[in-house]
């Protein structure tokens, strides 16, 4: 899938406008808060963003500026996961996933060094992920994608943990968010 499709998916599952009084994001369409919304110059009210507005917004925060094109052209559904996972959490904590995952993965430095997890896809971020899929063959990209859901859902559970307002929205994190960015890529 490519990224416009994958825009597309999350719009749509999304949804259309929601306020929820235990969601500490407020007022959402299309799945963008008014806080993003407002941040990338939009001045209407949230009820009225339109889909295009919400695309052009998740282009330019969730995929270009995080550089996941650079990933793609190396693990395509890893991009998508890494996509879909820093709508929901912020595209900074998807590639701190991306990272710890590569340096738990790195058999102690001897396939690649292990790099600062700073939540920005950089050089070394791109060389782990070349010797990673490098070394551990065909199979290595589906590796790392169950490796990086797996920290996801760790993060989910313990949101519901930390603050019991989050359990309202635990089952719906579960299956509508794990693993989905990579069905139909």
């Amino acid at each position: 899938m490519d990224v416009d499709g994958m825009i597309d998916a999350v719009i749509d599952r999304e949804g259309g406008y929601s306020d929820h009084r235990a969601d500490r994001g407020g007022a959402t369409r299309w799945g963008v808060t008014e806080a993003v919304a407002r941040a990338q110059g939009w001045r209407g009210t949230m009820r009225a963003l339109p889909r295009a507005e919400a695309a052009t917004i998740y282009r330019r925060l969730y995929w270009t500026r995080p550089r996941l094109d650079d990933v793609a052209a190396r693990a395509p559904l890893l991009a998508a996961e890494l996509f879909d996972t820093g709508v929901n959490m912020g595209p900074a904590t998807a590639i701190c996933f991306l990272q710890r995952a590569l340096n738990a993965l790195n058999r102690s430095g001897g396939d690649y060094p292990d790099m600062v997890v700073d939540g920005r896809v950089g050089p070394a971020t791109l060389a782990a992920l070349d010797a990673f899929l490098a070394s551990r063959g065909r199979a290595a990209e589906n590796v790392l994608l169950k490796a990086v859901e797996a920290l996801q859902g760790e993060r989910y559970v313990a949101l519901a943990e930390r603050r019991p307002a989050n359990e309202a929205f635990l089952y719906g994190w579960l299956a509508n968010r794990m693993g989905q960015a990579g069905e139909g890529a």
